[in-house]
C-alpha cells in the first residue's frame, strides 16, 4: 500500500513539475536548451558545492602552478562577459588528471593535468572548455532531465521520510566532479558545444587556438587498454574531436586576430 502511495505521489509531482519547463539558448551556438532550474539557484548551489569540495582537497603549494592557473583563468574570465560571476581559480595538489568549473565561475585545476597542458595555451584549452560547460549551463541542462524525477522524490521523501540526495550533490554529479558517485556525463552535443565555446573564449583571451586540437591529441594518447584518465571519463577525446576543432580554427583565428593582447602559446609549464 505504501509503495502504491509513493508511486502515486511521484506521478502527481512529476506531472505538476513538468508544466514549469523553460527554454533557453546556449551562448555562441544558439542551440535550444530545456533548463528548468533558475540560474540564480544554480549559481547558489555552485558556490555551496565548491566550498564543500574545496574543504576536502589540498591546495597546491607550487606557486608556479598557482600563478599560471590564476593568470590564465582571469584572462578567460575577462572576456566571458559574465561580470556577475564571483570568479575563483583554485589549484589542487593531486596527481588526478582532471578539472572542473561550477556555476558562478568556480574553477578548479588538478596538478596532474598540467604536464599534458605543457604551456599556457594548453591550460587555456582545459580552463575554457570547463568554463564553457558552466557558461552554457550544461550541468543545469543535465539536472533538468532528471528534475521531474528528483522533484517527485523530494515530495515523496518529505511525506514518507525517505532520504533523497542533496541538491548540491546532484549539481556536483551533473558537472562531473564526483564521478565515483555516478556523474551525469555530458553527451556528445554538449561536449562539442563546450569545445566550440571554449576555443572561441581562449582565442578572445589572446591564446593561439591552434593549441586546442593538439592538446586533445596529447590527452587522447595517454589512454591505454588498462588506464583511462579521469578527465576522459567524462570528456571523451578522440581524433574526430581534434578534427572538429581544426574546422573551427579559421573562425577562432578571426577572434584571435582581434584580441587586444596576444599571448600565443604563452609560457611553458615547469614541471
Amino acid at each position: 500500500m505504501l509503495i502504491n502511495r509513493r508511486q502515486a505521489l511521484k506521478t502527481a509531482a512529476v506531472a505538476s513539475f513538468a508544466t514549469c519547463c523553460g527554454c533557453k539558448s546556449a551562448p555562441m551556438t544558439g542551440r535550444r536548451q530545456l533548463i528548468v532550474i533558475p540560474e540564480n539557484e544554480e549559481i547558489s548551489l555552485g558556490v555551496q558545492a565548491f566550498q564543500e569540495t574545496m574543504a576536502d582537497e589540498t591546495p597546491s603549494s607550487n606557486q608556479h602552478f598557482v600563478k599560471m592557473v590564476n593568470q590564465v583563468g582571469h584572462r578567460i574570465a575577462a572576456v566571458s562577459g559574465r561580470t556577475d560571476y564571483q570568479w575563483e581559480f583554485r589549484t589542487i595538489a593531486s596527481e588526478t588528471q582532471n578539472a572542473f568549473c561550477l556555476p558562478g565561475g568556480k574553477v578548479a585545476i588538478y596538478e596532474g593535468i598540467l604536464p599534458v597542458c605543457q604551456n599556457e595555451a594548453g591550460l587555456a584549452v582545459v580552463m575554457a572548455h570547463e568554463v564553457a560547460h558552466a557558461f552554457a549551463r550544461h550541468g543545469g541542462e543535465r539536472m533538468s532531465q532528471r528534475a521531474a524525477i528528483n522533484f517527485g522524490q523530494q515530495i515523496t521523501g518529505a511525506i514518507t521520510k525517505t532520504k533523497v540526495p542533496k541538491q548540491s550533490d546532484l549539481l556536483l554529479r551533473a558537472y562531473g566532479v564526483v564521478t565515483e558517485l555516478g556523474s551525469l556525463k555530458y553527451n556528445r552535443v554538449q561536449e562539442s558545444e563546450a569545445d566550440h565555446i571554449g576555443i572561441m573564449l581562449m582565442s578572445k583571451a589572446g591564446y593561439d587556438p591552434g593549441e586546442a586540437p593538439e592538446f586533445w591529441r596529447r590527452f587522447a594518447s595517454i589512454k591505454s587498454a588498462d588506464y583511462t584518465p579521469e578527465f576522459l571519463s567524462t570528456h571523451p577525446a578522440d581524433e574526430r574531436r581534434a578534427t572538429d576543432l581544426e574546422k573551427l580554427i579559421p573562425q577562432a583565428a578571426e577572434i584571435y586576430a582581434q584580441a587586444p593582447q596576444k599571448f600565443g602559446r604563452g609560457g611553458a609549464i615547469k614541471i
